[in-house]
Protein backbone atom coordinates (compact mmCIF):
# COMPACT_ATOMS: atom_id res chain seq x y z
CA UNK A 1 0.00 0.00 0.00
CA UNK A 2 1.37 3.71 -1.15
CA UNK A 3 0.04 6.99 1.10
CA UNK A 4 0.52 10.66 0.24
CA UNK A 5 0.97 13.28 2.93
CA UNK A 6 0.79 16.71 2.58
CA UNK A 7 0.13 18.60 5.21
CA UNK A 8 0.27 22.27 6.25
CA UNK A 9 -0.97 21.42 9.99
CA UNK A 10 1.60 19.08 10.94
CA UNK A 11 0.02 18.35 14.23
CA UNK A 12 0.20 14.43 15.05
CA UNK A 13 1.66 13.98 11.82
CA UNK A 14 5.09 12.18 12.20
CA UNK A 15 3.18 9.71 15.15
CA UNK A 16 0.63 8.79 12.26
CA UNK A 17 3.08 8.67 9.57
CA UNK A 18 5.47 6.09 12.12
CA UNK A 19 2.27 3.79 12.50
CA UNK A 20 2.18 3.65 9.08
CA UNK A 21 5.41 2.81 8.40
CA UNK A 22 5.10 -0.03 11.32
CA UNK A 23 1.95 -1.28 9.32
CA UNK A 24 4.09 -1.89 5.58
CA UNK A 25 2.92 1.55 4.13
CA UNK A 26 5.26 3.16 2.07
CA UNK A 27 5.23 7.06 2.16
CA UNK A 28 5.22 9.53 -0.25
CA UNK A 29 4.93 13.60 0.19
CA UNK A 30 5.69 17.06 -0.94
CA UNK A 31 7.72 19.57 -0.12
CA UNK A 32 7.68 20.87 3.00
CA UNK A 33 6.30 17.41 4.45
CA UNK A 34 8.73 15.26 3.16
CA UNK A 35 11.33 17.42 4.38
CA UNK A 36 9.96 16.55 8.13
CA UNK A 37 8.96 12.60 7.80
CA UNK A 38 12.94 13.03 6.06
CA UNK A 39 14.13 14.79 9.73
CA UNK A 40 12.16 11.86 11.63
CA UNK A 41 14.36 9.23 10.54
CA UNK A 42 11.40 8.01 8.56
CA UNK A 43 11.48 6.35 4.20
CA UNK A 44 9.89 9.18 2.00
CA UNK A 45 9.54 8.92 -1.33
CA UNK A 46 9.61 13.09 -3.02
CA UNK A 47 6.42 13.52 -4.74
CA UNK A 48 8.62 15.12 -7.33
CA UNK A 49 10.51 12.22 -8.30
CA UNK A 50 7.17 11.05 -9.14
CA UNK A 51 6.15 13.62 -11.29
CA UNK A 52 9.46 14.82 -12.53
CA UNK A 53 8.82 18.36 -11.67
CA UNK A 54 9.68 20.31 -8.28
CA UNK A 55 7.33 22.71 -7.00
CA UNK A 56 6.82 25.92 -9.51
CA UNK A 57 5.07 29.17 -8.74
CA UNK A 58 5.84 29.59 -5.46
CA UNK A 59 4.57 26.23 -4.34
CA UNK A 60 1.11 26.87 -6.33
CA UNK A 61 1.60 23.95 -8.33
CA UNK A 62 3.07 20.40 -6.25
CA UNK A 63 0.47 17.69 -7.10
CA UNK A 64 -1.50 18.99 -9.98
CA UNK A 65 -0.18 16.16 -12.18
CA UNK A 66 -1.59 12.55 -14.32
CA UNK A 67 1.72 11.13 -11.66
CA UNK A 68 -0.55 11.81 -8.80
CA UNK A 69 -4.05 11.56 -9.29
CA UNK A 70 -3.51 8.72 -11.84
CA UNK A 71 -2.62 7.23 -8.71
CA UNK A 72 -5.43 8.30 -6.84
CA UNK A 73 -8.23 8.34 -8.97
CA UNK A 74 -7.84 4.83 -10.64
CA UNK A 75 -11.03 2.72 -9.36
CA UNK A 76 -9.03 -0.56 -9.18
CA UNK A 77 -10.71 -2.67 -12.43
CA UNK A 78 -8.35 -4.07 -15.10
CA UNK A 79 -8.60 -1.35 -17.52
CA UNK A 80 -7.36 1.06 -14.70
CA UNK A 81 -4.91 -0.81 -13.58
CA UNK A 82 -4.00 -0.95 -17.23
CA UNK A 83 -3.62 2.30 -18.15
CA UNK A 84 -1.28 2.90 -14.81
CA UNK A 85 1.30 0.34 -15.98
CA UNK A 86 1.25 1.40 -19.57
CA UNK A 87 1.77 5.42 -18.04
CA UNK A 88 4.23 3.88 -15.21
CA UNK A 89 2.16 5.55 -11.77
CA UNK A 90 1.74 3.40 -9.51
CA UNK A 91 -1.67 3.49 -7.44
CA UNK A 92 -2.53 5.30 -4.18
CA UNK A 93 -4.30 3.96 -1.05
CA UNK A 94 -4.26 6.40 1.30
CA UNK A 95 -4.28 10.04 0.91
CA UNK A 96 -3.61 12.47 4.16
CA UNK A 97 -4.12 16.12 3.40
CA UNK A 98 -5.20 19.38 4.92
CA UNK A 99 -5.72 22.90 3.81
CA UNK A 100 -4.46 25.88 4.01
CA UNK A 101 -5.56 28.42 6.63
CA UNK A 102 -8.03 30.00 5.01
CA UNK A 103 -10.17 30.73 7.79
CA UNK A 104 -7.64 31.53 10.17
CA UNK A 105 -6.20 34.27 8.10
CA UNK A 106 -9.71 35.96 7.21
CA UNK A 107 -10.57 36.03 11.12
CA UNK A 108 -7.36 37.17 12.12
CA UNK A 109 -8.22 40.73 9.65
CA UNK A 110 -5.60 39.77 6.82
CA UNK A 111 -5.96 41.46 3.45
CA UNK A 112 -6.61 40.86 0.54
CA UNK A 113 -3.49 39.59 -1.19
CA UNK A 114 -2.31 37.69 1.51
CA UNK A 115 -6.13 35.89 1.24
CA UNK A 116 -5.23 34.83 -2.02
CA UNK A 117 -2.66 33.18 -1.37
CA UNK A 118 -4.30 31.25 1.73
CA UNK A 119 -6.68 29.60 -0.98
CA UNK A 120 -5.70 25.99 -1.37
CA UNK A 121 -5.82 24.60 -4.91
CA UNK A 122 -3.73 20.95 -4.84
CA UNK A 123 -4.62 20.28 -1.30
CA UNK A 124 -8.98 20.37 -2.07
CA UNK A 125 -8.17 18.34 -5.45
CA UNK A 126 -6.44 15.28 -3.77
CA UNK A 127 -9.26 15.27 -0.91
CA UNK A 128 -12.17 15.73 -3.62
CA UNK A 129 -10.33 13.05 -5.30
CA UNK A 130 -9.51 10.43 -2.33
CA UNK A 131 -13.07 11.12 -1.60
CA UNK A 132 -14.39 10.70 -4.51
CA UNK A 133 -12.77 7.54 -5.39
CA UNK A 134 -13.17 6.23 -1.27
CA UNK A 135 -14.26 2.85 -3.12
CA UNK A 136 -10.51 2.01 -3.04
CA UNK A 137 -8.70 5.03 -1.26
CA UNK A 138 -8.99 5.91 2.38
CA UNK A 139 -8.85 9.82 3.21
CA UNK A 140 -7.47 11.22 5.95
CA UNK A 141 -8.35 15.70 5.82
CA UNK A 142 -8.18 16.53 9.52
CA UNK A 143 -5.40 15.71 12.45
CA UNK A 144 -8.88 15.19 14.41
CA UNK A 145 -9.16 11.96 12.69
CA UNK A 146 -5.75 10.45 13.31
CA UNK A 147 -6.04 8.57 16.68
CA UNK A 148 -9.32 7.02 15.53
CA UNK A 149 -7.81 5.72 12.40
CA UNK A 150 -4.64 4.14 14.19
CA UNK A 151 -7.14 2.73 16.83
CA UNK A 152 -9.04 0.72 14.49
CA UNK A 153 -5.85 -1.00 12.39
CA UNK A 154 -5.86 -0.75 8.51
CA UNK A 155 -7.79 -3.96 8.61
CA UNK A 156 -10.55 -2.12 10.17
CA UNK A 157 -10.71 0.91 7.26
CA UNK A 158 -13.15 -1.21 5.34
CA UNK A 159 -15.61 0.59 2.83
CA UNK A 160 -18.21 1.83 5.35
CA UNK A 161 -15.10 3.83 6.99
CA UNK A 162 -13.73 5.22 4.15
CA UNK A 163 -17.31 6.04 3.12
CA UNK A 164 -17.46 8.09 6.37
CA UNK A 165 -14.03 9.64 5.72
CA UNK A 166 -15.18 10.67 2.36
CA UNK A 167 -18.26 12.04 3.67
CA UNK A 168 -16.09 13.95 6.40
CA UNK A 169 -13.76 15.32 3.54
CA UNK A 170 -16.44 16.49 1.66
CA UNK A 171 -18.38 18.72 4.39
CA UNK A 172 -14.66 20.38 5.20
CA UNK A 173 -14.08 20.98 1.43
CA UNK A 174 -17.31 22.10 1.27
CA UNK A 175 -17.01 24.76 4.33
CA UNK A 176 -13.55 25.72 2.99
CA UNK A 177 -15.16 26.71 -0.28
CA UNK A 178 -17.87 28.72 1.58
CA UNK A 179 -15.61 30.94 3.30
CA UNK A 180 -14.05 31.84 0.36
CA UNK A 181 -17.16 32.81 -1.67
CA UNK A 182 -18.22 34.35 1.48
CA UNK A 183 -15.07 36.74 1.69
CA UNK A 184 -15.20 37.17 -2.01
CA UNK A 185 -18.81 38.27 -2.18
CA UNK A 186 -18.14 40.67 0.40
CA UNK A 187 -15.17 42.03 -1.90
CA UNK A 188 -17.28 42.07 -4.67
CA UNK A 189 -20.45 40.55 -4.30
CA UNK A 190 -24.33 41.87 -4.93
CA UNK A 191 -25.65 42.71 -1.87
CA UNK A 192 -28.46 39.24 -2.47
CA UNK A 193 -26.23 36.61 -4.62
CA UNK A 194 -27.73 34.71 -6.61
CA UNK A 195 -26.37 31.89 -4.37
CA UNK A 196 -26.49 31.74 -0.50
CA UNK A 197 -23.56 30.10 0.94
CA UNK A 198 -23.56 29.41 4.93
CA UNK A 199 -21.32 27.38 7.06
CA UNK A 200 -21.52 25.95 10.61
CA UNK A 201 -19.13 24.05 13.13
CA UNK A 202 -21.12 21.87 15.27
CA UNK A 203 -20.46 23.35 18.54
CA UNK A 204 -22.04 20.96 20.50
CA UNK A 205 -24.92 19.23 20.97
CA UNK A 206 -28.01 20.30 22.98
CA UNK A 207 -30.01 18.39 25.61
CA UNK A 208 -32.83 18.87 23.67
CA UNK A 209 -34.60 21.55 21.26
CA UNK A 210 -38.00 23.45 22.48
CA UNK A 211 -39.15 20.56 23.87
CA UNK A 212 -37.99 17.42 25.06
CA UNK A 213 -39.16 15.15 22.39
CA UNK A 214 -37.27 17.15 19.57
CA UNK A 215 -33.21 16.54 19.65
CA UNK A 216 -31.13 20.11 18.75
CA UNK A 217 -27.45 21.18 17.83
CA UNK A 218 -25.88 24.66 18.04
CA UNK A 219 -23.27 25.57 15.29
CA UNK A 220 -20.90 28.16 14.85
CA UNK A 221 -20.88 30.69 12.25
CA UNK A 222 -17.56 31.86 11.19
CA UNK A 223 -16.35 35.44 10.68
CA UNK A 224 -19.82 36.37 11.96
CA UNK A 225 -19.54 37.93 15.36
CA UNK A 226 -21.32 36.46 18.31
CA UNK A 227 -21.94 36.16 22.11
CA UNK A 228 -21.87 32.55 21.74
CA UNK A 229 -18.28 31.79 21.52
CA UNK A 230 -17.85 32.55 25.30
CA UNK A 231 -18.63 29.76 27.88
CA UNK A 232 -20.78 31.07 31.00
CA UNK A 233 -19.17 32.25 33.81
CA UNK A 234 -21.17 29.53 35.74
CA UNK A 235 -24.04 27.34 35.47
CA UNK A 236 -25.83 24.54 33.54
CA UNK A 237 -25.13 24.65 29.72
CA UNK A 238 -27.46 26.70 27.58
CA UNK A 239 -30.36 24.88 26.46
CA UNK A 240 -32.02 25.55 23.17
CA UNK A 241 -34.82 28.51 24.57
CA UNK A 242 -31.99 29.61 26.66
CA UNK A 243 -29.97 30.41 23.29
CA UNK A 244 -33.21 32.43 21.42
CA UNK A 245 -33.81 33.97 24.68
CA UNK A 246 -30.50 35.44 25.07
CA UNK A 247 -30.33 36.70 21.59
CA UNK A 248 -33.47 38.09 22.35
CA UNK A 249 -32.42 40.01 25.42
CA UNK A 250 -29.53 41.17 23.85
CA UNK A 251 -30.71 42.99 20.63
CA UNK A 252 -33.16 44.65 22.79
CA UNK A 253 -31.23 45.81 26.28
CA UNK A 254 -28.60 47.38 23.94
CA UNK A 255 -30.90 49.61 21.96
CA UNK A 256 -32.06 50.69 25.37
CA UNK A 257 -32.18 54.99 25.53
CA UNK A 258 -29.88 54.47 28.62
CA UNK A 259 -28.41 52.56 31.08
CA UNK A 260 -31.06 49.56 32.23
CA UNK A 261 -32.15 45.83 32.31
CA UNK A 262 -34.79 43.47 30.17
CA UNK A 263 -36.81 40.82 31.81
CA UNK A 264 -37.81 38.32 28.96
CA UNK A 265 -39.22 35.29 28.48
CA UNK A 266 -40.22 32.83 25.23
CA UNK A 267 -38.50 35.52 23.44
CA UNK A 268 -40.92 38.09 24.11
CA UNK A 269 -39.48 40.74 27.29
CA UNK A 270 -42.04 40.98 30.40
CA UNK A 271 -40.43 44.42 32.13
CA UNK A 272 -38.07 46.56 30.56
CA UNK A 273 -36.50 49.53 32.63
CA UNK A 274 -33.88 52.29 32.77
CA UNK A 275 -32.14 52.98 36.25
CA UNK A 276 -28.37 54.31 36.74
CA UNK A 277 -27.56 50.97 38.24
CA UNK A 278 -27.97 47.44 37.90
CA UNK A 279 -29.50 47.06 40.49
CA UNK A 280 -32.16 49.62 40.64
CA UNK A 281 -32.94 48.36 37.33
CA UNK A 282 -33.75 44.62 38.35
CA UNK A 283 -35.95 46.01 41.28
CA UNK A 284 -37.89 47.86 38.43
CA UNK A 285 -37.90 45.22 36.13
CA UNK A 286 -39.11 42.83 38.54
CA UNK A 287 -41.69 45.45 39.69
CA UNK A 288 -43.30 45.69 35.99
CA UNK A 289 -43.89 41.63 35.83
CA UNK A 290 -43.16 39.59 38.90
CA UNK A 291 -45.42 36.95 37.93
CA UNK A 292 -43.82 36.52 34.40
CA UNK A 293 -40.37 36.98 35.23
CA UNK A 294 -40.62 33.57 37.29
CA UNK A 295 -38.30 31.45 35.27
CA UNK A 296 -37.00 33.77 32.45
CA UNK A 297 -33.66 35.85 31.84
CA UNK A 298 -32.59 39.28 32.82
CA UNK A 299 -29.73 41.36 30.19
CA UNK A 300 -27.92 44.30 31.46
CA UNK A 301 -26.35 46.59 29.74
CA UNK A 302 -24.58 47.91 32.25
CA UNK A 303 -21.65 45.98 34.65
CA UNK A 304 -22.97 43.78 37.27
CA UNK A 305 -21.76 44.35 40.98
CA UNK A 306 -22.49 42.62 43.80
CA UNK A 307 -25.57 44.42 45.28
CA UNK A 308 -26.95 43.72 41.88
CA UNK A 309 -26.21 40.27 42.24
CA UNK A 310 -27.96 40.03 45.77
CA UNK A 311 -30.75 41.22 44.61
CA UNK A 312 -30.83 38.80 42.01
CA UNK A 313 -30.46 35.70 44.33
CA UNK A 314 -32.97 36.84 46.79
CA UNK A 315 -35.51 37.62 43.69
CA UNK A 316 -36.69 34.15 42.69
CA UNK A 317 -36.08 31.11 40.03
CA UNK A 318 -34.07 32.90 37.13
CA UNK A 319 -32.25 30.79 34.10
CA UNK A 320 -29.89 33.23 32.73
CA UNK A 321 -28.03 36.78 33.80
CA UNK A 322 -26.62 38.26 31.06
CA UNK A 323 -24.34 41.36 31.59
CA UNK A 324 -21.27 42.90 29.29
CA UNK A 325 -19.35 42.65 32.60
CA UNK A 326 -19.99 40.55 36.00
CA UNK A 327 -17.46 41.86 38.93
CA UNK A 328 -15.91 38.96 40.94
CA UNK A 329 -17.90 39.88 44.01
CA UNK A 330 -20.98 39.43 41.87
CA UNK A 331 -19.84 36.07 40.98
CA UNK A 332 -19.01 34.99 44.47
CA UNK A 333 -22.95 35.99 45.05
CA UNK A 334 -24.26 34.43 42.12
CA UNK A 335 -22.22 30.93 42.83
CA UNK A 336 -24.78 30.05 45.73
CA UNK A 337 -27.31 29.53 42.64
CA UNK A 338 -24.97 26.89 41.19
CA UNK A 339 -27.73 25.84 38.13
CA UNK A 340 -27.87 29.83 37.02
CA UNK A 341 -26.24 30.40 33.69
CA UNK A 342 -24.05 33.90 33.90
CA UNK A 343 -22.92 35.23 30.86
CA UNK A 344 -20.71 37.92 29.89
CA UNK A 345 -22.01 39.83 26.45
CA UNK A 346 -21.38 42.78 25.45
CA UNK A 347 -22.81 44.73 22.31
CA UNK A 348 -23.34 42.24 19.83
CA UNK A 349 -21.72 42.89 16.78
CA UNK A 350 -24.18 41.77 15.04
CA UNK A 351 -27.31 39.53 14.99
CA UNK A 352 -28.27 37.01 13.03
CA UNK A 353 -26.32 35.33 10.57
CA UNK A 354 -23.73 37.20 8.71
CA UNK A 355 -25.51 40.60 9.19
CA UNK A 356 -28.57 38.89 7.82
CA UNK A 357 -31.52 37.22 9.88
CA UNK A 358 -32.03 33.50 8.33
CA UNK A 359 -35.43 31.79 9.08
CA UNK A 360 -36.06 28.29 7.59
CA UNK A 361 -39.13 27.46 5.70
CA UNK A 362 -40.24 24.27 3.29
CA UNK A 363 -37.37 23.69 1.45
CA UNK A 364 -36.24 27.40 1.31
CA UNK A 365 -34.91 30.17 3.79
CA UNK A 366 -36.05 33.22 4.19
CA UNK A 367 -33.51 36.10 4.65
CA UNK A 368 -33.62 39.82 5.55
CA UNK A 369 -32.04 42.29 6.83
CA UNK A 370 -32.65 42.31 10.48
CA UNK A 371 -34.76 45.25 12.50
CA UNK A 372 -32.11 46.75 14.77
CA UNK A 373 -32.77 50.47 14.34
CA UNK A 374 -31.68 53.20 16.83
CA UNK A 375 -34.40 55.50 18.28
CA UNK A 376 -34.75 59.02 16.22
CA UNK A 377 -37.56 60.52 17.81
CA UNK A 378 -36.17 64.42 15.80
CA UNK A 379 -37.75 62.83 13.13
CA UNK A 380 -41.21 61.50 14.25
CA UNK A 381 -44.13 63.50 13.41
CA UNK A 382 -46.27 65.30 15.93
CA UNK A 383 -50.07 65.01 14.65
CA UNK A 384 -52.13 65.25 18.04
CA UNK A 385 -52.05 66.81 21.33
CA UNK A 386 -50.07 69.96 23.04
CA UNK A 387 -46.85 70.31 21.52
CA UNK A 388 -43.74 69.35 22.70
CA UNK A 389 -40.79 66.63 21.44
CA UNK A 390 -40.78 63.55 22.46
CA UNK A 391 -39.40 62.25 26.18
CA UNK A 392 -37.48 59.60 27.01
CA UNK A 393 -40.58 57.31 28.37
CA UNK A 394 -42.03 57.41 24.69
CA UNK A 395 -38.76 56.69 23.38
CA UNK A 396 -37.91 53.43 25.36
CA UNK A 397 -41.68 52.14 24.89
CA UNK A 398 -40.71 52.59 20.90
CA UNK A 399 -38.00 50.37 21.41
CA UNK A 400 -39.77 48.14 23.63
CA UNK A 401 -42.35 47.78 20.86
CA UNK A 402 -40.15 46.80 18.02
CA UNK A 403 -38.61 43.64 20.10
CA UNK A 404 -42.24 42.60 20.92
CA UNK A 405 -44.02 39.46 19.26
CA UNK A 406 -46.83 41.32 17.01
CA UNK A 407 -49.34 42.48 17.07
CA UNK A 408 -47.60 44.99 20.22
CA UNK A 409 -47.62 47.75 22.27
CA UNK A 410 -45.88 48.81 25.15
CA UNK A 411 -47.24 50.99 28.23
CA UNK A 412 -44.06 52.62 29.97
CA UNK A 413 -44.42 54.68 32.86
CA UNK A 414 -41.39 57.09 34.57
CA UNK A 415 -38.93 55.06 32.20
CA UNK A 416 -40.42 51.33 32.95
CA UNK A 417 -42.84 49.32 31.25
CA UNK A 418 -45.85 48.82 33.47
CA UNK A 419 -48.21 46.71 30.46
CA UNK A 420 -47.28 44.84 27.80
CA UNK A 421 -49.68 43.45 25.13
CA UNK A 422 -47.83 41.52 22.73
CA UNK A 423 -48.29 38.04 20.56
CA UNK A 424 -51.92 38.82 19.69
CA UNK A 425 -53.68 38.55 16.42
CA UNK A 426 -55.45 41.84 16.85
CA UNK A 427 -54.25 45.28 18.18
CA UNK A 428 -56.89 46.13 20.50
CA UNK A 429 -56.61 42.72 22.37
CA UNK A 430 -53.15 43.63 22.74
CA UNK A 431 -54.14 47.08 24.02
CA UNK A 432 -56.89 46.03 25.98
CA UNK A 433 -54.04 43.07 27.71
CA UNK A 434 -51.38 45.79 28.32
CA UNK A 435 -53.92 48.11 29.85
CA UNK A 436 -55.09 45.27 32.38
CA UNK A 437 -51.48 44.69 33.31
CA UNK A 438 -50.85 48.20 33.98
CA UNK A 439 -53.89 48.74 36.54
CA UNK A 440 -54.06 51.99 37.94
CA UNK A 441 -50.25 52.61 36.55
CA UNK A 442 -51.80 53.07 33.16
CA UNK A 443 -52.89 56.81 34.41
CA UNK A 444 -50.37 59.06 33.07
CA UNK A 445 -48.23 56.23 30.78
CA UNK A 446 -47.33 56.29 27.15
CA UNK A 447 -47.85 53.68 24.56
CA UNK A 448 -45.88 52.63 21.53
CA UNK A 449 -47.35 50.14 19.17
CA UNK A 450 -45.36 48.50 16.82
CA UNK A 451 -47.73 48.92 13.68
CA UNK A 452 -50.88 51.43 12.99
CA UNK A 453 -54.00 51.59 14.99
CA UNK A 454 -57.68 52.63 15.04
CA UNK A 455 -59.73 54.85 16.80
CA UNK A 456 -60.87 52.32 18.93
CA UNK A 457 -57.27 52.20 20.27
CA UNK A 458 -57.70 55.97 21.09
CA UNK A 459 -60.66 55.01 22.89
CA UNK A 460 -59.48 52.74 25.31
CA UNK A 461 -56.38 55.05 25.90
CA UNK A 462 -58.40 58.01 26.61
CA UNK A 463 -60.46 55.85 29.42
CA UNK A 464 -56.94 54.51 31.30
CA UNK A 465 -56.35 57.95 31.18
CA UNK A 466 -53.06 57.67 29.02
CA UNK A 467 -51.38 60.73 28.07
CA UNK A 468 -49.25 59.95 25.08
CA UNK A 469 -48.81 57.48 22.48
CA UNK A 470 -46.33 56.58 19.41
CA UNK A 471 -47.36 54.54 16.53
CA UNK A 472 -46.17 54.53 12.89
CA UNK A 473 -49.75 55.76 11.29
CA UNK A 474 -50.07 54.01 7.23
CA UNK A 475 -53.30 52.78 7.71
CA UNK A 476 -56.27 55.08 5.67
CA UNK A 477 -58.30 55.67 8.79
CA UNK A 478 -55.07 57.59 10.21
CA UNK A 479 -57.29 60.82 9.47
CA UNK A 480 -59.96 59.50 12.08
CA UNK A 481 -57.10 58.11 14.42
CA UNK A 482 -56.01 61.87 14.65
CA UNK A 483 -59.21 63.36 15.09
CA UNK A 484 -60.13 60.68 17.39
CA UNK A 485 -56.92 61.49 19.28
CA UNK A 486 -57.30 65.16 19.27
CA UNK A 487 -61.09 64.55 21.00
CA UNK A 488 -59.05 63.14 23.52
CA UNK A 489 -56.06 65.07 24.36
CA UNK A 490 -53.96 62.15 23.62
CA UNK A 491 -50.36 63.55 22.53
CA UNK A 492 -49.82 61.17 19.38
CA UNK A 493 -46.76 60.61 17.13
CA UNK A 494 -46.28 59.32 13.78
CA UNK A 495 -43.07 57.47 12.90
CA UNK A 496 -43.09 56.61 9.47
CA UNK A 497 -41.97 53.02 10.24
CA UNK A 498 -43.50 49.72 11.16
CA UNK A 499 -41.95 46.99 12.99
CA UNK A 500 -43.69 43.65 12.65
CA UNK A 501 -41.89 41.19 14.34
CA UNK A 502 -43.99 37.79 13.96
Amino acid sequence: MRALISTYDKTGLLELASWLVQEGVALMATGGTAAALDAAGLPVQDTQTVTGFGEILGGRVKTLHPGIFGGILADGSEEHARQLEQAGIGSIDIVVANLYPFRQAWLSGAGPAALVEQVDIGGVSLVRAAAKNFARVAVLADPSQYADARARGLAGWDAAYRRELAAYAFRLVAAYDADIAQVFTTWAGPAWPERLTLTGDLAGSLRYGENPHQAAAVYAVPGTPGWGAAPPLQGKPLSYNNWTDVEAALGLVWDLPGPGAVGLKHQMPCGVALAPSAAEAWARVQAADPVSIFGGIVAFNQPLDAEAARALVAGGFLEVVVAPAVSPEAQQVLAQKKNLRVLEAGPPGGLGVGGRDVKSVAGALLVQEPDHRQVDAAHWRQVAGPEGAPDVDLALAWVVAQHQKSNAVALVRDGATVGLGQGQTNRIDAVHQAIARAGDKAGGAVLASDAFFFPDTVVALAAAHVRAAVSPGGSVRDTAVIEAARQAGLALWFTGERHFRH
